[in-house]
C-alpha cells in the first residue's frame, strides 16, 4: 500500500466519520481518532457492499456508495458511543 493510499484512506475516513457523526442526534462522547477509525472502517465496508450490489462504479459521483458509507459510519458512531457510555 502506498503512502498516498494511506493518506487518502485517512482523509476519506475523516469525512465519512464526521458526516456519520453529524447524522447521529445528540452529543457523542467519542474522540476524533475514534471518529476517523469508524469512518475508515465504514468506508471500506461500504465500498465492499456497493461493489457487491453493483453501484460502486457509476458515471460521476457515486452517491449511493457515499450514502451507504455514511449510514454505516452513523451506526458505528452510535454503537461506539453507546458502548463507551455504559462504562
Amino acid at each position: 500500500m502506498e503512502i498516498s493510499s494511506i493518506i487518502g484512506a485517512i482523509v476519506i475516513g475523516l469525512i465519512i466519520g464526521v458526516l456519520g457523526r453529524l447524522v447521529v442526534p445528540g452529543r457523542q462522547r467519542i474522540g476524533v481518532l475514534w471518529t476517523i477509525l469508524v469512518g475508515i472502517v465504514a468506508a471500506f465496508i461500504g465500498s465492499g457492499i456497493a461493489a457487491a450490489v453493483g453501484v460502486a462504479d457509476t458515471k460521476g459521483v457515486d452517491w449511493i456508495e457515499w450514502l451507504i458509507q455514511i449510514g454505516l459510519a452513523a451506526v458505528g458512531v452510535a454503537a461506539l458511543d453507546r458502548a463507551r457510555s455504559h462504562r
